[in-house]
């Protein structure tokens, strides 16, 4: 996993940065997989500080117990006002080891206006040797006033390959050619699916059949995750594509892919990945899940009828 992380445009970056002596005052790492973007944070910081593999800076930074390092908030919190009041404090201290202070600011798209109006002066005018690592999902939702006084690095989804050899690497002897190509390029995407044991490719599948398709909107409450269900749906529409066009490389539907795929024209499939995207930016936007499927299912349904008349 560190080598993924470490393949990403920011930790390059970063590190050429620290290489050459010319570290921006603040950086904004927009990653969109946040079970995983404290991790390419403390990578990050490795990078910042030009800590070598194995040595007592790097160790302490990937504990996050360097004294000129400090990661806010607490890992699986909000931001606080509290916690802003601190870096402000915090940020008037010498630093103790060297001649640098880094702070890093985790899961910075759920901090709240307030906290992030509060940080405005110091992230533009830090005292000397202050320096901050801001990690985000997206950069909707931080502010514009922030924005401005940040270095953007906005990292894409991993290539679909880079997922599929780390998912290797990281469970030998499991099947994972499926999930890497059904995470979006996100690697806790793809966990989640393989750790679902193929459940959300057998959901898929029965909300593609058009079948009682309320009955599986209702099962798809908050307590599925949206983004392996989603996912999943994107990959069976891919895989019934492939097939219409004669190509060879399914991954998710096997023998299936065949019946479900005559039910579609290829234009129906396509209009239907479009409308998975979209239901994806909807609960990027706090949508009610539910109501995003039952709303994809709609339009699934126009389409393949829209289609199947002009066929």
């Amino acid at each position: 996993m560190r080598e993924l992380l470490r393949s990403t445009k920011a930790y390059r970056a970063i590190a050429s940065d620290a290489q050459s002596g010319r570290r921006s005052h603040a950086y904004l790492v927009l990653f969109p997989d946040e079970t995983y973007l404290r991790a390419l944070l403390r990578e990050c910081a490795k990078a910042f500080f030009g800590a070598k593999d194995s040595s007592r800076e790097a160790e302490l930074i990937g504990e996050e117990m360097y004294s000129d390092c400090l990661y806010l908030p607490a890992a699986g919190a909000k931001l606080t006002v509290d916690d802003g009041a601190r870096i402000v404090d915090e940020s008037l201290l010498r630093p103790v080891e060297g001649d640098k202070k880094l702070f890093v600011l985790d899961n910075f798209h759920n901090a709240s206006a307030l906290v992030q109006n509060k940080l405005l002066k110091v992230l533009e005018e830090p005292p000397e040797g202050v320096h901050f690592l801001i990690g985000a999902t997206a950069a909707f939702s931080v502010l514009p006033t922030v924005l401005s006084r940040v270095k953007k690095l906005e990292e894409p989804p991993f290539p679909e390959e880079a997922v599929l050899k780390a998912l290797s690497e990281k469970y030998p002897g499991k099947d994972v050619r499926a999930c890497a190509a059904a995470s979006g390029g996100v690697f806790s995407a793809a966990e989640l699916l393989l750790n679902g044991g193929g459940e959300e490719f057998r959901l898929a599948r029965e909300f593609l059949s058009g079948r009682d398709t309320e009955r599986i909107c209702r099962a798809l409450d908050d307590k599925r995750d949206k983004r392996a269900f989603f996912s999943a749906v994107r990959l069976a529409l891919r895989d019934m594509l492939f097939y219409r066009e004669g190509r060879g490389d399914l991954a998710a539907l096997g023998g299936e892919v065949r019946a479900l795929a005559e039910e579609y024209p290829i234009g129906a499939i396509l209009s239907s990945l479009d409308w998975v995207t979209e239901a994806e930016k909807q609960l990027k936007f706090n949508a009610n899940f539910q109501q995003c499927a039952e709303v994809l299912a709609l339009h699934i349904s126009k389409e393949k009828e829209k289609w199947q008349r002009l066929s």
